[in-house]
């Protein structure tokens, strides 16, 4: 299943929530990223039968491996680009709003070339 760009911050958002909190909810995506709890509800739906999510029987969401793998790789793009951006003379909230578009339709080759300069 191919996200969309909306898939891939749903997932974002659920690892960032994770790794400071072992339970997530649909309300804890909700509050994070300010959409509606149906809104919320509709995609956790999609990603729980893409195979992305796990929800257990009291609401929990857990990633499955498929999900946070997808989900690392989008937050690295992310904290890269925003670094990337703000070494470049961008103020902090312009390069992570910048970098959260940029993260969705950048190459894999484009960003690798990225990763590889910012690591020398």
């Amino acid at each position: 299943m191919n996200l969309q760009e909306s898939g891939e911050m749903y997932l974002e958002t659920i690892y960032i929530l994770t790794e400071s909190s072992d339970a997530v909810r649909s309300i804890d995506v909700a509050d994070h990223i300010g959409y509606s709890k149906p809104s919320v509800s509709r995609a956790v739906g999609i990603l729980k039968s893409g195979g992305f999510i796990n929800v257990d029987a009291d609401g929990y969401i857990t990633l499955t491996e498929d999900g946070r793998y997808v989900a690392s790789k989008i937050y690295e793009r992310h904290t890269l680009l925003t670094k990337m951006l703000i070494e470049l003379g961008v103020d902090g909230d312009t390069a992570s709003e910048d970098a959260c578009r940029m993260e969705h339709v950048i190459s894999e080759e484009t960003f690798d070339a990225i990763k590889k300069h910012f690591a020398d």
